[in-house]
Parts: C-alpha cells; structure tokens; sequence
C-alpha cells in the first residue's frame, strides 16, 4: 500500500486535506435553490463511499510495504471494524449538525466556531492518545484558536445587530454542538488503526480499510440521522423521502462531488497521521476554518452587510488562525 515516507510530504497531504475540507461545503451552494440539503446528503455520503473503495484497491492494494487491502480485510479485529464504524456514526451526526448550521448561519460563521470547537478538541483528544509533537508549541498554536473563535462569534453578534441581516441563533447553538462532536470522531478512526504502517501488527487496520469502514458508518447512520432531519428538519419544512428520486441529475452529481471531496480530505489526513502523528495531522487539517472563512467572507459575501468594523474582526481571526497552524506545523 502507499505509505508516507517523511514529515514534508506529510504536511503536503495535511494542506490539501485542509483544502479539501475548507472547500466541499461550498457544493451546498451550487445545487439548484429547491434541493435542500437533507436531500443532498444522501449523494454526499454515496461520495464518501465510492471514494474510499476506489482508494482501497488503488493506493491500498499496492505497493511493497503494508498490508494489501483485502489481506487486512481477512486479518481485522471485530473490535478496530467497529471503532471505525464508531468514528463514521461521530462525525455523521456532527457533519449533519454542521450543514444544518451553513444553511442557517453561512459558513464564515458555522466553520470557525464549529470546526474550531472540533481543532481544539481534536488536538487535546489525540495528542493525549498519542503524543507526538513539541506539546508547548501545539497548545499555544491550539490556544490562538481559541482566541479567533471568539472573534469570529463576535464579529457574528455585530452581523446580528444588523436589522438587514438578522439570524437565527439556532445556526450558532448548531455549530457549537456539531463541534463538540467533531473533535471525537477522529480518534475512534485513530485508535482502530496500526502504529506502524510499514509493519502492521494483527488486528489493527490499515488507513484505507479504517476509511471503508468509516464510510460504512457514515452511510448507515443516514438513514437514521438524515432521515429524522428529513421528518423534522432544523429549518423549513418536512420532506418527502420520493423527493430525492425526483431530483435532477445535477443536484445528484454535486451532492457525490461533495462527498468525493470531504473523502480525498480525509483520506490524505489519515495517510499522513502515520509520520505527522494523530494530533498534528488533524489540527492541520481542521485549518479548513480559515480556508471556509475566506470563502463565505470574500467569495459569498455573507459579512457584507455587516456593520462597519466588522471586517477588521474578521481578519485579525484569520490572521491568528494562521499564526495558530504554524505553531502546529513547527511543534514537529
């Protein structure tokens, strides 16, 4: 299988993981205005599926070193299949919350504070699991964070005093749940997974067969948690699961690439946690904050009826944000 070889191509993969995450939610914005995203979510989690299989018998099924995918299908613990299932279950729900949370409050608002909520978590959760990394560096790095989460909810707060702009507060109550979620799921992917990627011990999975058992998670946990939000949706009114199939082929397609996008993110973050460590590779990648905030502020414009001294909030939390994963970059 492939195998990540040194810390700078490591990084490599963690920025475009950050890419990947920071840009996928952007596909919420190019279906056509009648499909909602409870119905988008069925082809997003099809999107994850097809992605990590194809992964499986590419990237995990050659190579000299490892264990070839269906080998370590054979040989997996029931216990490390179901922490990875776990960890798809985790972040499904969250992910749901987190969509629900952009539709409401737009994703300069509901990345910040929801995937920020999930960076600091993450990092604490999986350093404690496995502590690779300058610890003074990373915590620092964690804390900058902290502070530009709290400018963002500010910058928010004076966007709700806006009469023009008024919304609901539920879209900031759903960001903050879904981080708190989010900053769990990683670690139940982490802790099926082998220590060794060259010399896998016995039971434990390799990085793809762990993302083929995450997606599983991930789709069947759909019918339960989409299909209540469907029947009872956090904003409009309830659909019809007949719906779905009357979409048109577009809305299905974007939903996929949606999917596909999140899952080479991902798939790339778990590649790279074998040389950048659990903690490392995660903060890095939850540095999709910044890459979602530039898009919902200078692409989609949300925080441009905002009132005056707004914007300069908004860039002094970029700016942390930034100086933050450089410090979690540097900590190894």
């Amino acid at each position: 299988m492939f195998i990540v070889e040194n810390y700078s191509l490591a990084i490599i993969l963690c920025m475009v993981t950050m890419l990947c995450w920071g840009s996928w939610a952007n596909t919420t914005k190019l279906t056509t205005k009648e499909w909602r995203f409870e119905l988008l979510y069925w082809d997003y989690g099809i999107g994850i599926m097809v992605t990590t299989l194809l992964l499986a018998f590419t990237l995990g099924s050659n190579g000299a070193e490892g264990r070839s995918f269906l080998n370590d299908l054979h040989q997996a613990d029931s216990g490390n299949i179901q922490s990875a299932i776990i960890g798809g279950v985790v972040f499904n729900l969250a992910n749901i919350l987190l969509v629900a949370a952009i539709g409401i409050a737009g994703m300069s608002v509901a990345f910040p504070v929801g995937i920020g909520i999930a960076l600091v978590l993450g990092v604490v959760i999986n350093y404690i699991g496995n502590p690779q990394g300058n610890p003074l560096l990373i915590f620092v790095g964690v804390g900058l964070i902290v502070i530009a989460i709290i400018l963002n909810a500010r910058a928010y707060q004076k966007l709700q005093s806006n009469a023009t702009t008024k919304v609901s507060q539920k879209g900031l109550i759903l960001s903050v749940v879904s981080g708190c979620l989010m900053g769990l799921f990683y670690k139940y992917v982490a802790d099926s997974m082998v220590h060794s990627f060259n010399m896998p011990e016995s039971g434990k999975l390799t990085p793809y067969t762990a993302l083929v058992f995450f997606a599983i998670g991930v789709v069947l946990s759909s019918f339960l948690f989409n299909g209540l939000q469907m029947w009872r949706p956090f904003a409009g009114e309830p659909i019809k699961i007949s719906t779905y199939f009357s979409g048109k082929l577009k809305d299905h397609l974007v939903g996929i690439l949606g999917g596909a996008i999140w899952c080479v993110g991902m798939s790339l973050n778990i590649i790279a946690s074998g040389k950048a460590g659990p903690a490392v590779s995660y903060g890095l990648g939850q540095g999709a904050t910044v890459v979602a905030a530039v898009w919902g502020i200078y692409v989609w414009k949300e925080f441009d009826q905002a009132p005056k001294g707004t914007k300069p909030i908004l860039n002094i939390m970029l700016l942390l944000y930034i100086v933050g994963l450089s410090l979690i970059i540097l900590s190894k």
